[in-house]
């Protein structure tokens, strides 16, 4: 008989811990306690001050990018109740709050604690929000629904939260298909599907600083086994994890550190084959989750719409721009889930989201009220929520995609004439700038040789399984620049009569012609 021992950690421990945020909080905006001081304690309950100092960002954890219309309603109502206005989608799918005084801060974590919304470990050295692919169960193609184990695989990995000795942080995802949407091929640890219904399994990759795809270190596994192999990263990372060196302290030194991709994954099967042996039955059940809605006899069609696997159901796409919805639409979305059964918001990790089960009226219905939505895959490009609010950001990467949106319209460029390009403030690369088609990072241009606000180009990113390919850098561009040459660039690909795909690859150097322009 197996059990399930992918329970979260108890709420009221949580609970017991807000005593002492709220503490530290009114310490530091009395200006008591360091912004640094600060934000090493606060990281633990999902919380970071923002550049200014003087308000907070709130992250909150969504399992598998699944918000359901109950936690929908509660932020929602936290928008309302707190007049929040800044709301953000992150590519790890959370929802990020923004602009919080010190008491709003604390009211929304215990408010979410009583919503089943967990907020600790969304920062600082802990284990992630557990990623999977947002269409994963409803998917036409897909080779099967990984979502009940990504959910899983986030309840078990909850009670790490207070565990000693974890990386930086703990990035898992969960992909249902080769399109790898969220990553499962390079993230600390990632879980593959296959046709075959069973998993491949990715450990130690991750972008930003020293970048590295992830190492197989198993295939054809049981999605009851995963537990298993989640224990065996964090092991693996308290033997032979670099902690003397905090700028090191992720998961995919230990490729180097242990002499290459075979040694580390020697390293890791070693541990795997210690929590077999401990005798810990960390098996899970067979986990699955049916879709019983049905369509209403109509069909639905347009470019947000897809149809699901499940016969006259769909599901609208909605990415606002710089994955910052309004929060008069979230709050009306917020409303209308109340009405709709089945639907659930599903957030994806290019900052967009989509509300799936819905018949065909309630899919117009949904779209009505998601119009401010991107048009274009160039307007639904991803954006990291930039230096203006971030710490540790050097250029602000939403404005720039402000900017470059806003030229672009003007221009009157094609639909398909740029591709969704990728931008991250800094090199942490939230932007995933890494493995985007054109991706830029926030830096500097030396001008006259003095330093001057800019972004260094990446082309030719991938992150499609089997495809994996880091994009190269092109050079660095002044930021005023930028839009300009997505101009230029994309008047190039209209000119051919192609789209940009087509252009790219019946042209090749032309990309690199044009930036060099911009990158001299």
């Amino acid at each position: 008989m197996t059990r399930n021992p992918a329970q979260p950690e108890s709420i009221e421990t949580f609970r017991a811990d807000l005593p002492q945020f709220r503490e530290k909080s009114a310490a530091f905006f009395a200006g008591e306690m360091s912004k640094a001081a600060y934000k090493g304690f606060s990281g633990y309950y999902g919380s970071y001050a923002q550049r200014d100092g003087k308000a907070s960002m709130l992250r909150l954890r969504m399992t598998a990018g699944c918000v359901t219309p109950e936690k929908l309603a509660f932020v929602a109502d936290m928008i309302r109740k707190h007049g929040i206005e800044r709301v953000h989608f992150t590519t790890c799918q959370t929802i990020q709050l923004h602009d919080l005084p010190q008491q709003t801060v604390c009211d929304v974590i215990e408010r979410a604690l009583d919503a089943g919304i967990v907020t600790m470990g969304g920062g600082g050295d802990f284990p992630r929000n557990v990623m999977c692919s947002p269409l994963s169960g409803v998917e036409e193609g897909e080779y099967f629904d990984v979502m009940p184990w990504a959910q899983a695989a986030g309840d078990y990995l909850t009670t790490f939260i207070k565990a000693e000795k974890m990386p930086r942080k703990l990035k898992v995802g969960f992909s249902n298909s080769p399109a790898n949407l969220t990553h499962a091929t390079y993230r600390d640890l990632g879980f593959a599907a296959r046709a075959d219904g069973l998993f491949d399994v990715y450990s130690a990759g991750g972008l930003g600083n020293n970048p590295r795809f992830g190492v197989k270190v198993a295939e054809g596994v049981s999605p009851r086994e995963i537990l298993y192999y989640i224990k065996a990263m964090w092991l693996t990372f308290r033997a032979y994890g670099n902690y003397e060196n905090r700028a090191k302290a992720r998961t995919r030194y230990m490729q180097e550190s242990l002499g290459g991709p075979e040694a580390y994954k020697a390293a890791y099967l070693e541990k795997l084959d210690e929590v077999r042996a401990s005798g810990e039955d960390l098996l899970l059940p067979e986990l699955s989750a049916l879709v019983a809605k049905t369509g209403d006899g109509s069909t639905a069609s347009g470019a947000r719409v897809t149809a699901q696997k499940q016969p006259g159901l769909y599901a609208v796409h909605y990415h606002p721009i710089g994955g910052q919805p309004k929060a008069e639409t979230l709050c009306a979305l917020a409303d209308a889930l109340k009405d709709i059964p089945g639907a659930q918001l599903r957030l994806a990790p290019d900052e967009s989201a989509y509300i799936v089960n819905l018949t065909s009226s309630e899919a117009q219905r949904v779209l009505a009220l998601t119009a401010d939505s991107a048009e274009t895959p160039f307007e639904s490009s991803v954006a990291c929520i930039g230096a203006s609010i971030c710490q540790v950001g050097v250029r602000d990467s939403q404005a720039l995609l402000r900017a470059c949106v806003a030229a672009v319209r003007e221009a009157k460029l094609p639909a398909d004439a740029l591709p969704q390009i990728h931008i991250s403030g800094c090199p942490s690369s939230c932007g995933t700038h890494q493995t985007g088609e054109l991706g830029f990072r926030g830096g500097v241009k030396l001008v006259g040789g003095k330093p001057q606000p800019g972004f260094v180009f990446f082309a030719g990113g991938c992150g499609r399984q089997g495809e994996e390919e880091m994009g190269r850098e092109l050079g660095a561009m002044l930021e005023g620049d930028i839009p300009a040459f997505l101009v230029k660039l994309g008047q190039a690909v209209a000119d051919s009569g192609m789209s940009y795909g087509a252009w790219r690859a019946a042209n090749p150097g032309a990309l690199e012609q044009i930036a060099a322009e911009y990158t001299a």
